[in-house]
């Protein structure tokens, strides 16, 4: 079962188009750069993998996974920025290397491949491990190392948020595989804790919205508390008409947040907000299929001037595939099916 349309929203057509423009930026060592002759990262990497599994492509996600399994470090980590011309920022941020348990759960709820996660398996070990080697004493995750190996002073909290989903999603791929990780659970546990209560372990960054939803479109928050995050800063964050702000003081609204607020929102139990923000940030569609990365209101100037990212596409594709609950890994950020159980089993 694929993502092939959002009645009344996104026809067939509509939806090949939007898989394709992710596609086009595909390079065939299986890096998905951000646009044409740009840079990657390892989050936004999987995100496109995942968008293109969903909607059927699964041979270009399958090389997107192998790009990831060559490039790994020795450490478990890998770079911040990759060009076609192989390393362009050698930081070593600790979400963006535990994203791929993210990934590769999401890869196994799509087609049951055990040999793909067995083979993926050691991968995901080691880059949680990296990650989880920056855990502080409160449950924090520091952002990233330097070239030399010297962690980054301070701990962000959107970045701790996705951590937490990828340390869950680890934890499903060790308990399908009959491995036991309960250091894993324990440090998802004081990670989830951290988020969730002791805001001064993270650098101040509450004006970006990516700290306003992330702690519940990582499942820290759930039911009531979850909306009441979200409904209290609604008004300050959302366009109306639009969707999400990148940040709380500037009218720049973007398809990817707007995209990962609507997973927040069905996350939350917030249904029709979910639906409503989906359906506004159609307007940042273009007629190729790809989504303009940002537009600035109201002069609806898009900015980056004439940029259209491959991950603005995945995150609406991701969020269309929740909404429907068109595909096997359509609950993977909502937690109504596929990681909760089996992490909690893990």
């Amino acid at each position: 079962m694929y993502l092939r349309e959002v009645p009344g929203l996104l026809s067939r057509a509509e939806v090949a188009a939007i898989a394709d423009s992710i596609a086009v930026n595909q390079l065939a060592s299986g890096l998905i750069l951000w646009f044409p002759g740009g840079h990657a990262d390892p989050w936004n990497h999987v995100e496109c993998a995942m968008a293109l599994d969903v909607t059927g492509h699964r041979a270009a996600a399958e090389r997107a996974y192998r790009f990831l399994a060559r490039a790994q470090r020795r450490d478990g980590s890998w770079h911040r920025y990759y060009t076609a011309a192989g390393v362009e920022e050698h930081k070593l941020d600790a979400n963006c290397t535990a994203y791929v348990a993210c990934g590769v759960w999401h890869h196994y709820l799509m087609t049951g491949d055990r040999a793909f996660l067995g083979a993926m398996w050691r991968v995901v070990e080691a880059a949680v491990e990296f990650a989880l080697a920056l855990q502080q004493p409160r449950g924090e995750i520091l952002w990233a190392r330097r070239a030399d190996g010297t962690p980054w002073p301070f701990a962000l909290l959107s970045s701790s948020s996705s951590i937490y989903h990828s340390l869950r999603s680890a934890l499903a791929v060790a308990g399908e595989l009959g491995h036991d990780r309960p250091r894993w659970q324990v440090a998802a546990a004081r990670l989830g804790n951290a988020v969730a209560r002791i805001p001064d372990a993270f650098a101040p960054k509450d004006r970006f919205a990516m700290d306003w939803y992330y702690p519940v479109l990582a499942g820290i928050l759930n039911g009531a508390e979850a909306r009441r995050r979200l409904l209290d800063r609604w008004d300050g964050f959302v366009l109306e008409g639009w969707g999400v702000r990148c940040v709380a003081d500037r009218d720049w609204v973007t398809p990817a947040e707007t995209a990962e607020c609507a997973l927040a929102c069905l996350a939350a139990g917030l249904d029709d907000e979910a639906w409503r923000l989906f359906a506004w940030s159609q307007r940042q569609r273009d007629d190729d299929g790809a989504y303009w990365t940002g537009t600035v209101l109201p002069q609806e100037h898009r900015f980056p001037a004439g940029e259209k990212a491959s991950y603005s596409a995945a995150a609406q594709l991701l969020a269309a595939d929740a909404l429907t609950g068109a595909s096997p890994a359509a609950g993977l950020f909502t937690h109504r099916a596929g990681v909760a159980a089996t992490a909690r089993s893990g």
